[in-house]
């Protein structure tokens, strides 16, 4: 399935709150990407449509095993590319941050795994 960067963005943040916090409500996505409540509750209902999350009555958010797939990969690429940037070429690490969260939407499978070769052979870890 096809999901746009802000889709790919919505989930990661989704898996990095749970990871943090526990439990997701909109309201902390809108917190951590500093969004309004409305626009996030718009993607929260796509993503859901899409099967990727779930919502519980409590406003409760939780990723589908497909939902958390993807978050994963992407969460993955996040780190790699980040991590390669930073480590491996010596770009600071805000600019590797910001970097990665724009290239982690573009990048070839073909493209990703070559660099996460050879961010592991040169004695790096993700």
């Amino acid at each position: 399935m096809a999901l746009h960067e802000s889709g790919e963005n919505y989930l990661e943040t989704i898996l990095v709150l749970k990871e943090r916090n526990g439990r997701v409500r909109s309201v902390d996505i809108a917190a951590e990407l500093e969004f309004s409540k409305p626009s996030v509750s718009r993607a929260i209902g796509i993503l859901k449509r899409e099967g990727l999350v779930e919502v519980d009555d409590g406003g409760w958010i939780e990723l589908t095993e497909a939902g958390e797939s993807r978050a994963a990969a992407v969460f993955d690429r996040h780190n790699v590319i980040a991590g390669y940037l930073s480590k491996v070429l010596g770009v600071d690490e805000k600019t590797a941050e910001e970097d990665a969260c724009r290239i982690e939407h573009i990048i070839s499978e073909r493209t990703f795994e070559r660099m996460k070769e050879g961010f592991s052979a040169s004695g790096h870890s993700e």
